[in-house]
């Protein structure tokens, strides 16, 4: 089994690295006082999404549900009350994700919350290469080349809005492999139109895409 810990070589293509796109749903947006609901993640290897390859979990959160986040999401008290802890799930999680660069959609809003579970659990931090594609697509705003005004000129910080922007279909939202296969074709997209603006290498995609 590859070692969680492993990490891609910063010289990799971004079109030959391997990928993780995670999103979590959560009980409220408040660090101190919310928790972890569920967590999805779908496989990529360069612009391809591996379909067949992806992880889903709802888990029993730490903390009290907040009626307006079951609207946003969905998910019940009933829903979980068998399900396990974040922490159990965590190791299946860092398995899925051996060997990747993690992406998500204000990612650090995320790693937050992954990280004090991950903490709990071992005493240390999510341990993978991580970026972030709402800065990837900040990132591509700001750059003058006319390709890049092409791809799009948004202020929308909204997955979902930019989603509609680029044309990636949403079939449901707000559930969290839904919402990181969603994450997965934005990125697609970004990264069709990366190279040309002289982001190559997993390197330069780190650079522009730090949560």
């Amino acid at each position: 089994m590859e070692d969680e810990r492993s990490f891609p070589d910063l010289a990799t293509p971004i079109d030959q690295c391997r990928y993780a796109v995670i999103d979590t749903e959560l009980t409220g947006l408040d660090f101190k006082k919310d928790s972890i609901v569920s967590i999805g993640a779908v496989a990529m290897t360069g612009g391809r999404i591996r379909l067949g390859e992806t992880f889903y979990e709802m888990v029993s959160p730490r903390t009290a549900f907040r009626a307006e986040t079951v609207v946003v999401h969905g998910i019940m008290p009933s829903d979980v009350t068998d399900k396990p802890a974040a922490g159990a799930v965590i190791d299946e999680l860092l398995k899925f994700c051996a060997g990747t660069v993690v992406v998500g959609h204000f990612l650090s809003l995320d790693l937050h919350f992954l990280n004090k579970e991950l903490k709990a659990v071992s005493g240390r931090p999510f341990p993978n290469f991580v970026a972030d594609t709402w800065r990837i697509h900040s990132w591509i705003q700001n750059q003058t080349d006319a390709a890049c005004r092409d791809f799009g000129e948004s202020g929308d910080r909204d997955l979902f809005a930019l989603a509609k922007k680029y044309r990636v279909p949403i079939a449901q939202a707000h559930d969290a492999l839904g919402d990181a296969f969603i994450t997965a074709q934005l990125f697609q997209r970004f990264l069709a139109i990366l190279p040309g603006l002289g982001v190559r290498t997993i390197k330069e995609l780190l650079k522009i895409g730090k949560p």
